[in-house]
């Protein structure tokens, strides 16, 4: 039976339908985008193909391009030269030829090149596109500046942006900015406030290529599409630790100029791998689809990173790095540079998540081989009963479990997803991603192939035009922003500046590297695994080397003094604190240890911690000799550096952990709360005759000890146990035990150490007991033992 008004219907509701289609796609309007610096290398390399894939993307979905190539090349040589790159662009091996040499012919004809330069440039530029829009009947959807240029020219070029080349109401400006961004946290300020006085925070999209990388891509999207399997997985419970890695085999030469400034910490770990980071220890938001709440968990996992001491970190230096510089940069012979070309670095993320799991950071030029890869290593606490050849892969929980995000070349040579099959079979998205046979013969992490799920992309994609994608769409969960841009500089700046004037270990590059470049982690600490000589005076003839050196006993200020080299002078101490404890919890079962906040104990807590398991920590109380007036969790209290280097790693009962009441009442170190009188109170409670076992001391250059100063003569003497004090130093107000409570002490041990201290090391050694004018002159127990630990440095200069 025949309908024909059903059909005509039919047909017309189709045709509306598809001239609605039409004329949306009609109003999505127009989009130029700007790409300064044209004709330099990256622009070259990748961004102009980046451009081109973007228009291979969107052609036909309702948007009309127009590409303007700028730099201050002339415009007759920039023309030629921009031609040449076009002419080399290449399409997707899947496209018909036929095809790709329309759409060619198609962007070739939307790109031209300008010169800009001045205001009057840009706002010639700003008239020639509007215009266009005018004459063709265009709206204006947006404009994008791809900043491919030096930071130090974005503040012109930003200006006139702002003053002259904005587009109308309605559209939207995007502007990129391209690495690096600062220095140190301070410079990246500078950058930031004065970008911000030109652009808006959602207009600017700082590019990290790392994060277009596909395997890196895919990090949220995997942990969000297999939740279920690694929600019990994906903590400090089952993962051993994590590395982050990216080794290259070329080295600086032509780049000396770029790398004497930054160096490899700078030019990769700070960005690249920390952003990575990032995106492995963060809290995986509900919908990762948000950019706001991506970034805002980004920003939370920035503030978990434990801050980063000097033994964090390695660094070496390709032995030719130093010839290179001195001929790129006519450096005289007597030339040596100490920007390390090579760095381990030890990160913790101090959250109920990753607490105690160390994911390590490593990148160097001139290594083995060219490979960049994220590797999370299960704990494998299994024992399998059956010989190890009947293991089988998919079921032994005894084989090695692992899930790596390999970011391509290596032995793979492509992006790839790895997990090991007695782990889980992941799922990734099927129209991106394809599962890959294995290859007989190749082996990655010490298994075959075979062991693993593998994954790699369907199509693969080159970084840059994933991110030129991301910005078209307005995607900023793919850049970084202010906020994260300034956590990732907080968290390196301290670092970079403890590393300043360190001396990296020369390696020969290569393949003869061998063993040179192992390191090893024992707590907080890293360390090369072979030791290797260093030369400690420069100069002719043979230096004194550490081994030359034993423990020197001796006396000072007519006490006994213990001096060596730091490391060894910290493990003298840290037996001689042990030997202690163990001997007065035998005569009294309880050890109560008093110690004094500032750097030098920490190297002294951390070998505590991690080197001396016989320490009966379960009998001793933990006291402080004195305390900023800040709130405990604050990173400048005393109190939270016994925590971050000490509480942390050992199992001490939490009543025996006595931290100063400086912070009650909501208010610090008010005299009304009688913080002092309550810590006071405690010790004569639980110390016997208020007498500590021992007192750990330091000496601080102007000859104050504890928070006692000569500029604040409370605590000196009389009756006061615990005192309120005043420093010269900020935070100024302070609670210090007092000399009289300390000179109670059954031992009290003073450390010593660093070249800054050989000063008041000799004044001090000459002084007699003047408490008000060298506090630390004061410190001579009653009936107890004064014992001095001081390095070679301090004591010899």
């Amino acid at each position: 039976m025949k309908l024909p008004g059903c059909w005509k219907m039919l047909t017309v509701a189709v045709c509306m339908a598809f001239l609605a289609c039409l004329q949306a796609q009609e109003l999505q309007g127009h989009v130029s985008i700007i790409l300064l610096g044209a004709t330099g290398d990256l622009a070259k390399k990748y961004l102009w193909q980046g451009l081109f894939q973007l228009y291979l993307d969107e052609v036909g979905k309702g948007y009309s391009f127009s590409f303007h190539g700028a730099a201050l090349t002339s415009t007759k040589q920039g023309q030629e030269l921009i031609a040449k790159v076009l002419e080399s662009l290449s399409c997707p091996e899947d496209m018909e030829p036929g095809r790709c040499a329309e759409l060619k012919g198609q962007f070739q004809r939307l790109s031209q090149y300008r010169h800009l330069k001045t205001n009057e440039d840009y706002m010639a530029l700003s008239k020639d596109i509007e215009a266009q829009l005018q004459h063709e009947g265009l709206r204006e959807a947006g404009r994008i500046f791809y900043f491919s240029v030096p930071p130090f020219a974005y503040a012109d070029i930003a200006r006139s942006i702002n003053s002259s080349c904005r587009p109308g109401l309605g559209a939207y400006l995007r502007v990129v900015l391209e690495k690096p961004f600062g220095h140190d946290y301070v410079s990246a300020q500078q950058l930031a406030t004065e970008l911000g006085s030109f652009f808006q925070e959602e207009e600017m999209y700082r590019v990290d290529h790392y994060l277009g990388k596909q395997a890196v891509a895919q990090i949220l999207p995997f942990r969000d599409q297999n939740r279920k399997a690694l929600d019990g997985l994906w903590n400090r419970h089952h993962v051993e630790r994590v590395e982050i890695i990216m080794k290259e085999t070329v080295d600086a030469e032509g780049r000396t100029s770029f790398y004497e400034e930054y160096g490899v910490i700078r030019d990769v770990l700070q960005n690249h791998l920390t952003e990575v980071l990032t995106l492995v220890a963060m809290e995986l938001p509900y919908n990762i689809s948000s950019s706001k709440a991506v970034l805002q968990h980004k920003l939370q996992a920035f503030q978990a990173l434990r801050g980063l001491q000097k033994g964090s970190a390695v660094l070496g230096q390709y032995q030719a790095y130093s010839r290179q510089v001195r001929r790129e940069q006519q450096k005289p012979d007597s030339f040596y540079s100490l920007t390390p070309t090579f760095a381990g670095i030890l990160v913790h993320v101090d959250n109920l998540r990753w607490e105690g799991v160390p994911f390590i950071l490593m990148s160097g030029k001139a290594l083995d081989e060219r490979v960049g890869y994220i590797r999370i290593l299960f704990r494998n606490q299994a024992y399998c009963a059956q010989n190890e050849k009947r293991w089988v892969v998919d079921q032994s929980q005894c084989l090695p479990r692992q899930i790596i995000f390999y970011i391509g070349h290596g032995e793979l040579g492509s992006p790839a997803v790895l997990v090991s099959r007695n782990l889980f079979r992941p799922s990734l998205p099927s129209k991106s991603w394809k599962e890959v046979e294995g290859r007989p013969g190749l082996h990655l992490f010490g298994r075959p192939i075979s062991d693993y799920y593998a994954y790699s992309p369907v199509r693969e994609q080159d970084a840059y035009s994933v991110l030129i994608s991301h910005i078209f769409h307005g995607r900023k969960d793919s850049f970084i922003t202010t906020e994260n841009l300034l956590a990732s500089w907080v968290f390196w700046t301290p670092l970079l500046d403890s590393l300043a004037h360190e001396v990296p270990r020369l390696y020969p590059g290569g393949a003869e590297n061998g063993f040179l470049l192992d390191f090893e982690f024992s707590g907080a600490q890293l360390r090369f695994c072979q030791q290797q000589l260093e030369q400690l005076v420069p100069g002719p003839g043979s230096a004194p080397m550490p081994s030359n050196f034993q423990v020197l006993t001796a006396k000072y200020r007519e006490s006994p003094l213990i001096s060596a080299w730091p490391e060894e002078l910290i493990s003298k101490l840290a037996d001689d604190i042990e030997a202690t404890a163990v001997r007065a919890v035998r005569r009294f079962g309880e050890f109560h240890l008093a110690l004094s906040g500032g750097s030098s104990p920490v190297p002294l807590l951390e070998q505590l911690a991690t080197g001396h398991f016989g320490f009966p920590w379960a009998q001793t109380h933990l006291w402080l000799v004195d305390e900023r007036c800040v709130p405990l969790w604050d990173p400048e209290s005393n109190f939270q550096g016994l925590q971050a280097h000490l509480l942390r790693y050992i199992r001490v009962p939490y009543y025996n952990i006595h931290p100063m009441p400086v912070h009650l009442h909501q208010r610090l170190c008010a005299e009304e709360d009688q913080g002092a009188q309550m810590y006071a109170s405690e010790i004569s409670a639980l110390v016997t005759n208020s007498s500590f076992d021992l007192v750990l001391l330091g000496m601080g250059t102007d000859g104050h000890t504890a928070s006692l100063f000569p500029q604040s003569p409370a605590g000196l003497d009389g009756t006061q146990p615990v005192v309120l004090t005043r420093s010269p130093y900020k935070p100024h107000q302070r609670m210090s035990l007092s000399l009289p409570l300390i000179n109670r002490a059954r031992k009290v041990a003073v450390l010593v150490m660093g070249r800054v201290k050989r000063e008041i090391t000799m004044l001090v050694s000459r002084a007699g007991h003047e408490p008000k004018k060298w506090p630390i002159s004061g410190v001579l127990p009653s009936s107890g033992q004064l014992v001095w630990y001081m390095d070679y440095e301090a004591f010899l200069g």
